[in-house]
């Protein structure tokens, strides 16, 4: 990579984008890159340097421009499905990639897991990285010999065009519910913002929406066309009936007049519209439906996705459902499975949306049999403020309030009775909590597996 914007990575003979971010600007380190072997320097403003100086309008623009000219056609090679919507997103994703991979496809994955390719994992600060930083993941997925790249497509990282200069081949939306309101103030911005992924996409690629959710009718119309998914039989990808339980569903569906009868250890109603998602995905890049559905038994849940651990007589499970539409349909898909109770802990981040507090406070306390209010990424703000604004929705009394969200979750197994189940929502695969501006280890499953550990007679 020809290009760094960290002066602290800057490697001999690259050229330092210096950007003025949010809290740093880049103009500041300008002397390390330097130290550091950069060779040129964009800068937006005249800066003493003892290589060339490149003024430009805005860096961000010149980097944006720079990698497309370089990279953009050698990274279009490569087959790129990118998926948005507010829920679904990593899950989809993921079995997307490990289907392809099944079917001798070399594949990566990017999004809120990481950058996955050969089994390795990377993290990545954001479900779509930065520019620079996705341009070099998938120069990386074409040296390990990957012939696609399944990524998660965010609604920030199209506002800031993240992804300029790629071409998407399969494009798939997977539904729109609240979520970024603090950033996108209205649902309709939000629905604008998904819906410049079809900037990327060319008369020959395609896309797959959920037809059960009407945002999808916003896509076709402005791509002009589409497969759909779901519950009604006119969709492409019909979803005749499904049999799910607490270990398995068993999903009937038809497509183009022909029924097909497939099982998977995916469980709840969201994950039929995930499983389906990347069956029509994998289907339209060009396997079969009978290939895909041979190898869905080897399929498994991204960690943080209805993880699920049997625990004190009854079950844990962690997910990471942080929004009122994921919070509702994970606690109403227990619901139809539970033979006891469904007990739920659950919080909202700080600095962020307030507006989905109150919901979440209300969604949660009215589903669950019991509830425990806990932190969730605090960050800058004080937890016993985030935890009044969520209490605004609560009219019940079937809850507690523990802001230490280790205590939650012992609390939360101690209560379990047989066949009760404890939700741990929020977090999923975040091993961490954002405690002002830092972070600390936390980990949810961690948390349940040391309890276990700790109290094997009582397992």
């Amino acid at each position: 990579m020809k290009f760094e914007t960290n002066s602290k990575k800057v490697k001999k003979g690259q050229i330092f984008v210096a950007i003025k971010g949010h809290t740093v600007d880049g103009h500041d380190f300008i002397d390390e890159a330097i130290n550091n072997g950069a060779i040129k320097i964009i800068a937006e403003k005249e800066v003493e340097s003892s290589i060339p100086v490149e003024i430009v309008k805005s860096s961000e623009e010149y980097l944006k421009e720079a990698l497309k000219a370089e990279y953009a056609d050698k990274i279009n090679k490569l087959r790129i499905v990118g998926i948005t919507g507010t829920n679904g997103k990593t899950t989809t994703a993921y079995l997307t990639y490990q289907l392809l991979n099944l079917l001798n496809e070399k594949t990566a994955y990017i999004g809120t897991l990481g950058f996955i390719c050969n089994d390795n994992i990377i993290e990545t600060d954001n479900t779509t990285p930065n520019i620079l930083t996705l341009y070099s993941l998938l120069l990386e997925a074409i040296d390990n010999g990957c012939k696609t790249v399944v990524m998660e497509v965010s609604s920030h990282s199209l506002s800031y065009e993240r992804i300029y200069g790629l071409h998407i081949d399969i494009a798939a939306f997977t539904n729109l519910t609240e979520d970024h309101l603090d950033y996108h103030k209205t649902m309709e911005n939000y629905l604008e913002a998904k819906l410049k992924i079809l900037n990327y996409l060319s008369k020959n690629s395609k896309l797959i929406v959920n037809g059960d959710d009407k945002a999808s009718k916003s896509f076709i119309n402005k791509f002009g066309s589409g497969r759909t998914l779901g519950f009604d039989k006119n969709f492409d990808y019909f979803i005749k009936n499904t049999n799910i339980d607490a270990a398995q569903t068993n999903i009937e569906f038809v497509f183009l007049n022909k029924t097909y009868n497939v099982t998977t250890n995916l469980t709840s109603k969201f994950n039929v519209y995930n499983y389906i998602t990347a069956l029509a995905i994998v289907n339209n890049l060009g396997y079969s439906i009978d290939d895909i559905i041979d190898k869905t038994s080897l399929l498994h849940q991204p960690k943080g996705r209805c993880e699920t651990y049997k625990v004190n007589g009854g079950y844990a499970v962690v997910d990471y459902a942080h929004t009122p539409d994921a919070v509702e349909k994970v606690i109403t898909a227990y619901n139809e499975l539970k033979k006891g109770k469904v007990i739920t802990i659950v919080g909202c981040g700080g600095d962020r949306d307030l507006i989905k507090r109150p919901i979440m406070g209300k969604i949660a306390t009215e589903l669950s049999d019991y509830v425990i209010l806990t932190s969730d990424n605090p960050r800058t703000e004080d937890p016993q403020k985030i935890m009044d604004d969520i209490l605004k929705g609560v009219s019940s009394d079937n809850f507690e309030v523990e802001l230490d969200r280790k205590l939650a979750i012992k609390k939360g197994i101690e209560m379990l009775n047989k066949d009760d189940i404890l939700l741990v929502l929020g977090k999923g695969h975040e091993d961490y909590q954002i405690l002002g501006r830092t972070k600390i280890h936390l980990d949810d499953a961690e948390e349940i597996n040391n309890w276990i550990k700790n109290n094997e007679k009582n397992v």
